[in-house]
């Protein structure tokens, strides 16, 4: 049985490791070159773990690109497990693969499929999303389930942490599928109807807080699109600042106020709780870190000793409509 691996993020590489450790010899591993990966949010190097284990990497510039396939036809691979890749997988390239190739998807599918999905299980609220092992197809997103894993969410995940459970639920799912193709077996089974519209994807822009949403939803917009991603952002006194963190306070604590207004700030003997407290349209979040458009971290007791009672933090519309900077 000859096995690859592509990948370029982050959330495959314990996966990977694990794979290794395993004993369970792979012909080569794919990943992007350098200079595209650099673009990508939570893009990982691949390379130290391959010299780590004698396994031969290739980069490569798109995985459907005339050299690609030709690099998958000289490798003669039976299964190919693609993790943590950002480009989808076409017909041809799936067709290099004898068996087929076999990637994740972080949710319940047929639930959300499409882009995006931790982030957007965050934005939306939602207490619960999950990891799918599939077989790819040439529709994205619908090829037959493998295996599945819930994921909770806490009021405490962010999109970090959240991956962090997607990389070791793909670990698991891994380790257990790859003795049934060695057997082998193909498992899977199609997946069941009714999923919806898929996700759509989002850009940097669409990062712009919108200060009229509710306290909750602000809080659960910050921490979808915090590191490894841009991050949420706002303006105040026409400069850009990338918002990383922030708490959510009881409604019921502070009186209303007009959104985005900066209600004062919050100290405390603990820097990591400092702080300024923001009106939102239905009740107030604490900012905890931000950062600047020139890269200057603000946080801890320099962001509580700012002096921006009074003042009013603007989305990115309402600034462009004001003469300030873009983002």
């Amino acid at each position: 049985m000859q096995l690859g691996w592509i990948g370029v993020h982050r959330e495959g590489l314990p996966a990977l490791r694990a794979v290794l450790e395993a004993g369970i010899p792979l012909q080569c591993v794919l990943t992007l070159d350098d200079d595209l990966a650099a673009r990508r949010s939570g893009a990982a190097d691949y390379s130290e773990l391959c010299r780590e284990f004698g396994v031969r990497l290739e980069r490569v510039r798109h995985i459907n690109d005339p050299q690609s396939l030709e690099l998958l036809d000289s490798l003669s691979l039976d299964v190919a497990f693609v993790i943590g890749w950002s480009q989808i997988v076409g017909p041809a390239a799936l067709s290099r693969v004898r068996l087929g190739m076999i990637g994740a998807h972080a949710s319940l599918l047929p639930l959300d499929r499409g882009r995006a999905p931790i982030n957007w299980a965050l934005i939306h609220g939602c207490e619960q999303t999950g990891n799918s092992l599939i077989w790819l197809a040439a529709d994205v997103d619908s090829g037959d389930i493998i295996d599945q894993t819930p994921i909770p969410i806490t009021r405490y995940d962010t999109c970090a942490s959240l991956y962090d459970r997607v990389a070791e639920s793909n670990r698991t799912m891994i380790l257990q599928v790859i003795p049934e193709l060695l057997a082998g077996r193909r498992p899977g089974h199609p997946q069941p109807p009714g999923a919806g519209a898929p996700l759509p994807g989002r850009r940097p822009a669409d990062g712009a807080l919108d200060w009229s949403m509710r306290a909750a939803a602000a809080y659960d917009f910050v921490r979808a699109l915090t590191r490894p991603y841009p991050g949420a952002f706002g303006w105040l006194d026409g400069v850009r600042y990338t918002i990383w963190a922030s708490a959510l306070l009881p409604a019921s604590l502070a009186p209303p106020a007009t959104p985005g207004s900066v209600v004062g700030p919050v100290y405390s003997p603990i820097p990591e709780a400092c702080g300024q407290l923001v009106a939102c349209g239905d009740g107030h979040l604490i900012l905890l870190e931000l950062e600047d458009e020139h890269g200057s971290v603000v946080d801890k007791r320099s962001l509580s000793e700012r002096q921006w009672t009074g003042k009013v933090w603007q989305s990115a519309g309402e600034t462009r409509a004001g003469g300030g900077g873009a983002p």
